[in-house]
């Protein structure tokens, strides 16, 4: 049996896709990315096929995307993320979508039409506002874990509370003023995931049916609720949003195999 191996290499993570011939996908993988993307990118296919109970000779093409894309040698191509959240998205929704992917270092926007074409896309501006990091960061100072801040967020009872600062280091010092202040970590989290979703915001107007993919909505489902409101629009969230465009790699893997 062939598979196609979709690798995501990521900033702060590297995710993993196995298909088999008829699409479906059976086997996943996840590592700290670290300073060997190589590396990552071996040990995410690796945790993959062991999911699967496959051999590596079974693969029969892979597709590369993410930061470290072209550090991936075993790779038989590569694909920008823009092409490969696209057709991950689409492969859930497949209609007219806004795709929005927060990850690490950047938020991108992708426009798809009902064929799943690309209109257009723009990214964050060069700086952590608006990306995992930014959250990582607030979750660092108000001493809990990230896997906790969305339940913490979960728990405020003042929506008044915002944060002015979209930068990092600015938010920092803003946010252990407020602390003085007497406002409560739940508060402060909650206004941190919606300056996130704010950011979005400034890359271009939103609208129609929103796609949310990327790491933050994996590890802060928050997001979602704080999206749609900051939007006003419906959020979807795929099956597995983190390794979104490691499937629409492991999608375009397929394609090229068989075209």
């Amino acid at each position: 049996m062939g598979l196609y191996a979709g690798i995501d290499v990521g900033s702060g993570y590297t995710k993993a896709v196995l298909l088999d011939e008829a699409g479906a996908v059976v086997g996943r993988g996840l590592t700290h990315s670290g300073a060997d993307f190589a590396g990552a990118a071996e040990r995410a296919r690796d945790e993959a096929l062991a999911e699967a109970g496959a051999e590596l000779g079974q693969i029969t093409a892979c597709v590369s995307t993410g930061y470290g894309r072209t550090n991936v040698a075993f790779a038989t191509s590569n694909r920008t993320e823009i092409d490969c959240h696209a057709r991950g998205a689409f492969h859930h929704f497949p209609r007219a979508i806004t795709v929005v992917d927060i990850g690490g270092q950047d938020n991108k926007v992708i426009r798809v039409d009902d064929r799943g074409r690309r209109i257009n896309f723009n990214m964050n501006r060069k700086c952590a506002a608006g990306t995992g990091s930014f959250l990582e960061e607030i979750a660092f100072w108000l001493k809990i874990p990230l896997e906790e801040f969305s339940g913490l967020a979960d728990r405020s009872t003042d929506p008044d509370v915002s944060l002015g600062s979209y930068c990092t280091v600015f938010a920092k010092t803003e946010i252990l003023a407020r602390i003085r202040e007497g406002v409560k970590a739940e508060d402060l989290a909650r206004a941190a995931i919606e300056s996130v979703a704010k950011r979005v915001l400034e890359t271009q107007i939103i609208t129609g049916t929103v796609v949310l993919t990327g790491g933050v909505v994996a590890h802060v489902p928050r997001i979602r609720q704080i999206l749609a409101k900051v939007l006003d629009t419906t959020v979807e969230v795929p099956p597995e949003p983190q390794h979104t465009g490691a499937l629409g790699a492991a999608l375009a893997a397929r394609n090229l195999a068989n075209s």
